[in-house]
Formats: structure tokens, sequence, C-alpha cells
């Protein structure tokens, strides 16, 4: 099955085509264009690059969070938009899960942790094992300090990827020898990295219709959360 994937929960847009046999074509753009400037034609140019129109495309990834508010809106809402007039399902894929798919170690443990601003990281952790991916826990919005005292648990190396990686590692990396960070290449959003993860969610029946397709926040946006603020003073 042809997998058109979106990733635009960060900074960088990314658009990949794949099926069960790789990579077909897969670009990432960063320009500081605004996301919703740069998705559509991303999507054209990978179909055209793989030779693959949209109507041989069999379902639909995104990433459809934690992340920029505004950014996973855009990517959910163009996936919403693509599917409901093909009729094809999504594949929604979070944000945590794809960036654990960049890197495959053979052993330890994989941190993904995205800045969340006011010293929070969203974060989940995960291990490789026997060729699948282990989910240690869910998504959530955490503080830095509380997850370095959750990672002191594990004897073994930690691997941090994510646009949170280099913070979490300045304030951590003296308590927490074993932590490393992935080399940049594999360290952000990747709509490849959102495919590979939404082929195993549609072998196990995980997709959903457009109209079910909804986006994962995690906590309130900064403007609601100063206004919940102000409501009870």
């Amino acid at each position: 099955m042809n997998i058109l994937s979106i990733d635009t929960s960060a900074q960088v847009a990314s658009v990949c085509i794949l099926d069960e046999t790789g990579i077909l074509s897969e670009f990432n753009v960063n320009v500081k264009l605004t996301h919703s400037q740069t998705l559509m034609p991303m999507c054209e140019a990978a179909l055209d690059c793989a030779k693959i129109s949209l109507e041989q495309i069999g379902a639909f990834a995104v990433s459809a969070g934690p992340g920029s508010f505004t950014g996973v809106r855009i990517g959910v809402s163009a996936v919403k938009g693509l599917a409901a007039s093909s009729g094809k399902p999504c594949i929604p894929v979070s944000t945590l899960e794809g960036l654990a798919y960049n890197l495959q170690p053979e052993s330890g443990i994989l941190c993904a942790a995205m800045d969340a601003r006011c010293a929070q990281v969203y974060n989940a952790l995960f291990r490789w094992e026997d060729g699948s991916l282990r989910r240690l826990c869910e998504d959530r919005a955490v503080s830095i300090e509380a997850l370095g005292k959750e990672l002191e648990q594990f004897g073994e190396n930690i691997f941090l990827v994510g646009d949170g990686a280099d913070l979490c590692f300045n304030k951590l990396k003296e308590a927490l020898p074993s932590l490393e960070r992935v080399p940049p290449h594999l360290r952000f959003q990747r709509a490849a990295s959102v495919g590979l993860a939404a082929l195993e969610r549609a072998k196990a029946g995980k997709t959903c219709t457009a109209a079910e397709l909804m986006p994962v926040y995690l906590r309130l946006p900064q403007a609601e959360r100063e206004l919940l603020k102000k409501q009870q003073k």
C-alpha cells in the first residue's frame, strides 16, 4: 500500500511517499516559511518524483501531535482534506513515536523529547526489541527535572531524539553520564519515520476516517492557559 505521510509538528515541514518496500520519495523543508505555504507544493513534488498519482495513495499518515499547535493543526487539516476528498483512511501517529523510528539502536532507551517551553518537554520513552518498537510510557508533558529523575532508573545508554534533545542533555548530562544525543541528521521529525510507524499501525488496523482524525495537543494553548490563570485569581 502506498502511503503519503506528513509531519508539520515542529519547525521542519516534511512529506514522504512510501510503501512496504521502502521510501519512494521524501522532502524536508526548513526555510522559515509557514507550513501552509510549503506543504501542498511538497506533496505534489513528492508524488511527482515517486511517479505516483494521488489516486494511487492507499492511506494518509500524519504526526497528530504533540507539537506546535499551529503546525499540528496544519498537518492534520491537510490530511483530513486529502482523505475526505478521496475516501481513503487516515493513520494518526504520535509525533514522539515517529521520532523513535529515526533510530533503531540494538540496545538502550530512546527518549523522545520536544521543547514544550516553561522548563517542560513533550516526552515518551521507547525501546527496540527484536525489530519492534516497544513503548515504555504514554505521551506526556513533563518537567525536565522529573524526567531526569525517572531516567536515573535505567542502567543503560539513553538516546535523546527530538528538538528538546539539547535542552535535556545540557540540564541532565552531569547526573546522567549514559545520556547521548543522536546525530543531528537523525534528531528531528521526518515524514519518512511517521510513514514507517504508520505502516505498522495499518497492519494492526489502527486507521480512522477523516472525520475521526483529531490533533493531540497534551496541553492547552498558551493563550488559553493564561486566560484560565486570570479567571482563577
